[in-house]
């Protein structure tokens, strides 16, 4: 990831030195003799090993989100084998890592200045008091525009600095060098984000990608930036931009992606060609990611060889849609 234009970023050791004082230290034996036992102490200990936890987002066949479930109205599947819930809440004030992650390729040229109206206005109706963002701008390289920050100033004045295709500007390669072969690096926006930003973070994680979904320069493949996102639990959701005096009637051909992003995260692609259509995709992932169902359980099957296993979360009620990721990646034993 380029760090040129990084106003609040840490240098890479840095990131891995925070990330590592942020490990709960192992405590030290202790001196006296331990208490009696604590069933739930013994339960929070094993959520860090095994816990699986799954938001869903539930909503009527009129779109309206459904607020009065309870666990017994949810089941849970693992590879087709139901699960017992063992933790269930309804989350509406758990802090927010979002991250922003703004496509400035040429064919973004000629509706950049709108983009960086929506970027401004999504952070505006979403983040709240102990929510943290990051803004990353993607074309020929990645760039981080601003580290993490609850600063809405500051973020803002980050969106107002994207450019498009940024020509000229100084170059420090991070993980992925400066493509030789120019073009839109979409995915490996997405994989940096996911990887770098989130997976040491803990609680709800989502991206909002805005963007025409058209990729033509990464160096890793749309299913690598899918299993990062996977991987580091990130919901991923897509404002769909697509400049139509560019690509004409059939867009950027970037639908199917976007919706395969959103659908196996958990997230939601929507395809804006209006003013309207924009306020409502805000209405929309702000009451999503403020509205979520908390579903936890210990996976019956034990192995822990680094799989993937399918979800399905279902509910009792008729005529119900639920977002929630269709997947995880089981941990890698000792």
């Amino acid at each position: 990831m380029r760090r040129g234009r990084q106003r609040a970023g840490l240098p890479a050791v840095a990131l891995l030195v925070t990330l590592a004082l942020a490990v709960p230290a192992v405590p030290q034996a202790p001196q006296q003799p331990p208490p009696p036992a604590n069933p739930q102490k013994e339960r929070t200990i094993r959520v860090g090993v095994d816990l699986v936890n799954v938001f869903a987002t539930v909503r009527d066949g009129k779109r309206r989100l459904l607020a009065d479930l309870t666990k017994d109205d949810f089941r849970i599947l693992e590879d087709g084998a139901e699960q017992k819930i063992e933790y269930f809440s309804r989350e509406t004030s758990l802090p927010i890592n979002l991250g922003i992650l703004m496509d400035t390729s040429g064919s973004m040229d000629r509706i950049i200045e709108p983009e960086k109206d929506a970027a401004s206005r999504f952070l505006r109706r979403v983040l709240q008091a102990k929510d943290l963002a990051f803004i990353i701008n993607f074309d020929v390289d990645v760039d981080m525009l601003s580290d993490f920050s609850a600063d809405q100033a500051h973020l803002e004045r980050a969106i107002r600095r994207a450019k498009i295709n940024a020509p000229g500007s100084p170059i420090n390669p991070g993980p992925f060098p400066t493509s030789q072969r120019g073009g839109t690096r979409l995915y490996d926006a997405i994989y940096l984000a996911c990887t770098e930003k989130l997976s040491g973070e803990v609680g709800r994680k989502a991206i909002v990608v805005l963007t025409d979904m058209v990729d033509t320069g990464s160096r890793v493949r749309m299913e690598e930036a899918l299993e990062a996102a996977q991987r580091s639990d990130t919901v991923v959701h897509v404002l769909h931009l697509v400049d139509q005096g560019m690509y004409g009637f059939g867009g950027g051909g970037g639908e199917g992606i976007a919706k395969k992003f959103a659908e196996e995260t958990g997230g939601r692609a929507i395809f804006i060609d209006s003013e309207k259509k924009l306020e409502e995709a805000f209405d929309q992932i702000s009451e999503e990611l403020r509205s979520q169902y908390t579903l936890g359980y210990y996976p019956s099957n034990n192995s822990h060889e680094g799989k993937f296993r399918k979800l399905k979360v279902e509910t009792t009620r008729r005529d119900t849609k639920i977002l929630a990721r269709k997947g995880y990646y089981e941990s890698r034993g000792q």
